[in-house]
């Protein structure tokens, strides 16, 4: 099985965005436990992130007949794109939606989220275990 774990824009700025909010840990960190958890389940994962709206829908598509789940947390977009929902349906592969933080105790416009319309599962508020969850629930384990 392969797994696509797609972050969006700022996520590579963790442990310096927002610590009260989203932890001391890197971008880094969140990588090596990814990558760490996809070898103990002997699975393939590719992790890709971008702050180009634009990249985000590319790889998606270009997941196509790649990737059996996508793990994604579109950030900034889950509450403005239209595209990356358009984009998902497309390809037509299993997804989960990750949020690091609990996205339904923030701001009012984080209450909104166009991707989670197509994803079967979003799991919000467990840092960086959620994309753990979110892998292992692809995998039919949870």
């Amino acid at each position: 099985m392969k797994i696509l774990v797609i972050n969006g824009p700022n996520l590579n700025m963790l442990g310096i965005r927002e610590p009260s909010v989203y932890g001391n840990s890197t971008y880094s960190d969140l990588c090596n436990l990814i990558n760490d958890h996809a070898q103990n389940k002997g699975v393939e994962v590719e992790i890709y992130q971008s702050n180009h709206e634009g990249d985000l829908v590319d790889k998606i598509q270009n997941a196509y007949n790649k990737a059996d789940g996508i793990v994604i947390n579109p950030a900034a977009y889950t509450h403005t794109s239209v595209a990356l929902l358009d984009a998902l349906k497309a390809v037509a592969i299993p997804a989960v939606e990750v949020h690091i933080s609990d996205v339904s105790k923030r701001e009012d416009f984080r209450q909104i989220s166009f991707v989670r319309s197509y994803c079967f599962a979003t799991i919000a508020g467990h840092g960086f275990n959620g994309y753990l969850e979110a892998m292992d629930l692809l995998l039919g384990e949870r």
